[in-house]
């Protein structure tokens, strides 16, 4: 099965008045990241919280979102009574020692920090058995997201391939022209060269053989045509993560594309082999988003 990194789940849940909102997020990265936004009161079990997500999904940048809905923070507001004591006696003085005119000391007062404050209290193990369940909902539906992208993904990475095999076997007819147009041009030029200097025929025969020899592309034809179908069998494979494997093999495609580029020496294959790169740099920026 194909997997996307990219995904979207979220779920919900209520209890004693409470909407538990959770929504995950997911996007292609090369090594995990998670980033929590949380309730205070449920700071104390953010690690369980990364775990569960990071086991459930395994790779990508990974955002986990929980909110508290229909629970209103004045409920658990309180005012620091000695702070605002301290400030407030302070303020006035330094008011009248400087003959400053008698404003509204009171909101100033409660704009300093920590004169107002919230009671933190932690989720009881209701709650955060409720948020458990809530977190694994949304796992499944963002899993669920992932494999329906991941088969829009498969189905163009299959295309990819087979296009590249069809620019492949596009070449064969060209090769014999080819080698021939080489033959022949090697021919002229050491004729051109014999009227000048004389030649060991029998050394002459080995070189034009030694050099047909490096210009020979079959074996590369072979391993290319073998990685193709190395790659369509792993997308078959039940691993779920198959993006790392899948992008050697890529590597591998991309090798002897270029070492068939570099022997051609013919315009007509080098056609298409700049056709086999164009789709081997698409399937490329697909497969950077599989898990």
């Amino acid at each position: 099965m194909i997997l996307s990194m990219t995904g979207f789940g979220h779920s919900k849940a209520e209890i004693n008045g409470k909407v538990i909102r959770v929504e995950l997020k997911s996007l292609n990265a090369r090594s995990t990241e998670i980033r929590c936004k949380l309730p205070n009161s449920y700071r104390d079990r953010e690690m369980d919280l990364r775990k569960k997500v990071i086991d459930s999904l395994q790779r990508g940048k990974l955002d986990l979102t929980v909110t508290l809905d229909g629970f209103s923070d004045e409920e658990n507001t309180f005012i620091n009574a000695d702070a605002f004591r301290k400030y407030y006696k302070e303020l006035n003085a330094l008011r009248q020692e400087l003959e400053i005119t008698e404003g509204d000391i009171l909101q100033s007062v409660l704009r300093i920090p920590n004169v107002i404050g919230q009671n933190e209290e932690l989720a009881d193990d209701a709650e955060w058995h409720l948020v458990e369940q809530t977190l694994d909902e949304a796992i499944v539906n963002i899993k669920k997201f992932r494999a329906d992208e991941g088969l829009v993904l498969k189905a163009d990475l299959i295309e990819r391939i087979k296009m590249i095999d069809q620019h492949l076997k596009a070449i064969e007819p060209y090769e014999v022209v080819r080698l021939d147009r080489i033959k022949d041009r090697l021919k002229k030029n050491m004729e051109e060269f014999a009227m000048k200097q004389q030649v060991d025929q029998n050394r002459y025969e080995q070189e034009i053989l030694y050099y047909i020899e490096k210009l020979d592309i079959n074996e590369e034809k072979v391993r290319l045509s073998q990685h193709c179908i190395y790659f369509m069998e792993e997308l078959d494979n039940k691993d779920d993560q198959k993006g790392r494997k899948l992008s050697f093999i890529a590597q591998e495609i991309g090798r002897e594309i270029n070492t068939i580029g570099a022997k051609a020496q013919d315009s007509d294959i080098q056609q298409f082999v700049v056709m086999m790169k164009d789709e081997l740099e698409k399937l490329k920026e697909q497969l950077a988003n599989i898990l």
